[in-house]
């Protein structure tokens, strides 16, 4: 059987399955996408009353991470679209990608997979019965296919803590996967219970029409913006691989300046020649943004060692009084709560912000092991004891960055093991590779079995893009182009850098990093300014400073290695 033939079933239609497509054609295979729902874009595409077990997002959700750092490799995100986009722009571009490349017409809708099971042969050919249910009628059948890519997500299955007295309790309660609005919660007094993304997002939403938002977490959370010093997206700033090669070789300063800058907030450019003319205590003044101790956010783990809440608003809320940060919940009583504290609040409605279970109910458990988040997969992407290696899960990953480039590539390594062009070690080297994430997890992040999961964006992509031979070779850069490949390392990690060697190149893959940072300013172009000289003097020092900056850490870390 030639790879022409191969057929690979691709279990959801959302930002994981779309590239999923994309990638069985870009490796000549023929991919089936069942999506149980009638929309692509998954649970980024806003649902009113979505069907159970499906993922949706509050109607106001916007983006964490910006465009350039988004976007799938070969397909950069219009100009015009806003760097940390609303969730209904995201779906637009989601179909600009499928359309772009044909993948609409490879998807079944209102299809739901109720079950893979090894095919008769499947020890020799690795083959899969699927059996998929039409969600209109009912009709069940089952089909033969040659590979199986789970892209269902871990986001469709909330999870609810036992909470002592929650049943008693005698006001609204509901998980933040069924929160779409703040709509009939006016004038009510909330309780959010969680420090995650959702909730500080479901939190902001909220006090603004209700009397009261408390917030209760059990430790705490650093809380970062999406905008950075200069009005630059915060990834843009933070993940290059400057950055990251000086949290590998420096964890604990870098860790600890990183802090201490997320309690401070700055622009030195801007207030230079202010500062120059202040008293020191208004100097202070001017660098002091917010403090995580006063605000009560400080958590007792490190910056490195937990996900961070991406939230612009939260302390400005907090700092009006409209939202109020509360102790871990102690227990539930029939109109109110009590924290391990000992204070307590009336509240009339109780928000989850507690998280999701991930599973995969059309596959068993000696197929996939799964308790709650800890899934064992072999780079976080393949079962480790299948005799054969045509079952892989995309997107099963808590993303310090984006999910979606990560997908990508999990998708680029997939498809070419289908081939066989890539061939995977033994099962005993596989589990080697499961124990040792564990183990780094359990060193440098705080212990919950969410962390098995969570990797770093430029990490992870280097890591799985070696198994394929598209990681980017800065030797090879430097020689040809030493200028280019210091912009390169010093900037952002682009996905576009992974289609400029080995396997999957794409002509425009250069020229998109080039002119990536023309898109991040793009969407703020929308009057003229005078001080249009000005503006590109100071972005020109900016340069020459980091320049040097770059310069200075390959003379310290890099030659003396050399």
């Amino acid at each position: 059987m030639t790879s022409q033939s191969l057929r690979v079933a691709v279990i959801g239609a959302g930002a994981s399955g779309l590239t999923a497509i994309k990638c069985c054609l870009d490796e000549g295979l023929t991919p089936v996408c069942f999506e149980r729902s009638d929309h692509i874009g998954g649970l980024w595409q806003y649902i009113e009353e979505p069907a159970s077990g499906q993922a949706c997002i509050m109607k106001s959700t916007v983006i964490n991470t910006s465009k350039e750092l988004l976007c799938y490799s070969d397909f950069p995100i219009p100009a015009h679209f806003a760097n940390c986009m609303h969730n209904s722009q995201l779906v637009q571009y989601f179909h600009m990608y499928a359309d772009h490349f044909g993948l609409k017409q490879y998807i079944q809708h209102k299809t739901e997979v109720v079950s893979v099971t090894k095919a008769d042969d499947h020890s020799r050919t690795g083959r899969w019965d699927v059996c998929y249910r039409d969600v209109s009628s009912g009709e069940e059948r089952t089909e033969l296919f040659d590979a199986v890519m789970a892209c269902n997500g871990y986001q469709s299955y909330p999870h609810v803590p036992d909470l002592e007295g929650l049943k008693d309790f005698q006001g609204k309660v509901l998980h933040t996967n069924d929160f779409r609005t703040a709509a009939g919660f006016e004038d009510q007094r909330v309780l959010v219970v969680g420090i995650g993304n959702s909730a500080g997002d479901c939190a902001v939403d909220l006090c603004r029409v209700t009397k009261q938002v408390f917030m209760s977490t059990r430790g705490g959370s650093w809380v970062i913006q999406r905008l950075n010093e200069s009005g630059y997206p915060m990834d843009v700033s933070t993940i290059t691989r400057l950055r990251l090669f000086l949290q590998t070789k420096c964890r604990g300063p870098w860790e600890k300046y990183s802090e201490w800058k997320l309690n401070s907030h700055y622009n030195h450019a801007m207030y230079r020649a202010q500062l120059a003319l202040q008293p020191r205590h208004v100097q202070v003044g001017l660098n002091s943004h917010y403090n995580h101790a006063m605000y009560r956010l400080k958590p007792a783990h490190s910056l490195f060692s937990s996900q961070p809440m991406i939230n612009d608003d939260l302390p400005n809320r907090m700092l009006t009084g409209a939202i109020k940060i509360r102790d871990n919940v102690k227990r539930f009583t029939r109109t109110g709560v009590e924290f391990v504290d000992g204070t307590s609040e009336e509240v009339d409605a109780v928000i989850l912000a507690t998280g999701y279970k991930t599973d995969f109910p059309f596959l068993s458990q000696e197929l996939l092991k799964r308790e709650n988040k800890k899934v064992p997969l072999y780079k976080l992407l393949f079962p480790p004891d299948l005799e054969k290696d045509t079952l892989a899960v995309v997107g099963c990953l808590q993303p310090w960055g984006s999910l979606m480039p990560m997908a990508e590539m999990q998708s680029r390594v997939a498809t070419r093991v289908f081939k066989g062009l890539v061939t995977l070690p033994d099962n005993a080297a596989r589990w080697k590779d499961i124990n040792t994430r564990y183990a780094a997890a359990s060193r440098t992040s705080i212990s919950t079995q969410r962390y098995t999961i969570i990797v770093n964006q430029a990490f992870y992509m280097d890591e799985l893009s070696s198994l394929i031979g598209c990681r980017p070779d800065f030797v090879a850069l430097f020689k040809a182009d030493p200028v280019f490949a210091v912009k390169l390392w010093s900037g952002p990690v682009y996905p576009y850098s992974y289609r400029m060697f080995g396997p999957g190149q794409w002509a425009g893959a250069r020229e998109a990093i080039n002119t990536a940072m023309d898109r991040v300013r793009a969407p703020f172009n929308t009057r003229a300014l005078p001080e249009v000289a000005s503006s590109k003097m100071a972005e020109m020092r900016s340069i020459m400073m980091y320049f040097f900056v770059v310069m200075a850490a390959l003379v310290v870390f890099v030659l003396p290695a050399v």
